[in-house]
């Protein structure tokens, strides 16, 4: 399962849309050895957005593609599609389309094969035709949703894979580290955390917020902290 046999627990984390906060999450990640998938939008890098959060405004920058395979140096890029459409709503042929052309944008910007996804939009964003065209058609070899399960037990869908939780849910997501890092097993178990690094201007001492699971999760002896590909894909 892991790229290390012998550590029977994994930690990964998986971030959207690329934007310009990635590079603090980034210094954050390094700080503390963790490993991150981010899931880019070709055809959306080197936008600039502004979106409304209650009397705020954040910034939704994407990243420039020149900068791409910089900045994610020592992580993973992923698919997240080439304009971020809710496939659900697509045809084969645009399905396809957005996500095969997507992997191969991002390839050539990384110098290596992109094999990862992540559904975009919220709501019901996947389900089985779409996984299954993505299957048989893409060069995707697995894809993560954002039904957020509270578990660490391992999937066999991998192209409908549900993360253990969303990483605005603090406090739930300290006791499930808590829980994790205090957790003796015998067979392999994964803590998988998603979301979006703009999501942590929200509030004044999110960024402080994430740094102190970062703390809990991290350096333990018993831990293998991998990116998504190197957790579900070994």
């Amino acid at each position: 399962m892991f790229y290390d046999q012998e550590k029977k627990k994994a930690v990964t984390f998986s971030y959207d849309d690329g934007v310009t906060q990635d590079i603090h999450l980034i210094e954050l990640l390094n700080k503390y050895n963790l490993k991150c998938t981010f899931n880019l939008n070709s055809e959306l890098l080197g936008k600039k957005g502004i979106l409304p959060h209650g009397s705020t405004k954040i910034a939704h920058y994407k990243m420039h593609p020149e900068d791409v395979k910089l900045v994610y140096e020592g992580h993973e890029v992923a698919v997240h599609t080439l304009t971020h459409p809710n496939l659900t709503k697509c045809d084969e042929t645009e399905i396809i389309r957005q996500v095969e052309n997507d992997r191969l944008n991002l390839s050539e910007l990384v110098g290596y094969d992109v094999v990862g996804m992540a559904y975009p939009c919220g709501g019901t964003n996947n389900d089985d035709r779409v996984a299954e065209i993505i299957k048989n058609n893409t060069g995707v070899k697995y894809s993560r949703t954002i039904a957020s399960n509270n578990s660490f037990d391992l999937q066999e869908n991998l192209y409908r894979f549900n993360p253990t939780i969303y990483h605005l849910d603090f406090e739930k997501m300290m006791q499930l580290g808590r829980d994790f890092v205090e957790l003796k097993t015998e067979t392999p178990k994964v803590f998988y955390v998603w979301g979006h690094s703009y999501e942590m201007d929200f509030g004044a001492d999110y960024w402080v917020k994430l740094e102190e699971f970062f703390k809990l999760i991290s350096n333990r002896d018993d831990i293998y902290y991998g990116t998504n590909k190197e957790i579900l894909l070994r």
